[in-house]
């Protein structure tokens, strides 16, 4: 008996795809990269960063003071680090307050240790915002002035 058609098609199929696999195989053994000398394989960078085979050419070096290279963030500009505002709250017995700030409007712990001079509710005062753990804190509190009712 004869074969099938769909047997004599796999047949085929197989057949086709042992030569192109033997046919890789050549290719890969004649373009094999191994043994390549020192000098194919080095590769050389620019003073722009990019790749050649060519060795770049001799150029003149720029010397760059060490002091001239900042690392790190840009410092920011120096503002005066006293602030203004008004005593919000503050309870002598318990020896603490908050202060309202002029530009934030945000409310300042201060301890009765860091006043400079003694302070009651709704004076306006100076101080100078400081940080901890615990959040931001006023510390050199003194008096401007005391608010008047009208």
């Amino acid at each position: 008996m004869g074969e099938s058609f769909g047997k004599k098609e796999n047949r085929n199929k197989k057949a086709k795809s042992k030569e192109d696999k033997a046919q890789r195989t050549k290719d890969r053994k004649l373009n094999n990269n191994k043994g390549k000398s020192l000098e194919d394989m080095l590769a050389y960078v620019d003073e722009n960063g990019n790749l050649s085979s060519v060795p770049p050419a001799e150029t003149a070096k720029v010397e760059i003071d060490s002091k001239d290279i900042r690392i790190g963030a840009t410092p920011r500009p120096e503002e005066d680090p006293t602030k203004t505002g008004m005593i919000t709250f503050f309870n002598q017995s318990k020896g603490f307050g908050f202060i309202s700030d002029d530009k934030s409007r945000e409310n300042i712990f201060f301890h009765i240790n860091d006043l400079l001079e003694p302070v009651k509710e709704r004076d306006r005062v100076s101080f100078i915002q400081d940080r901890n753990a615990k959040g931001y804190f006023a510390t050199s509190v003194k008096k401007v002035s005391t608010q008047t009712k009208n």
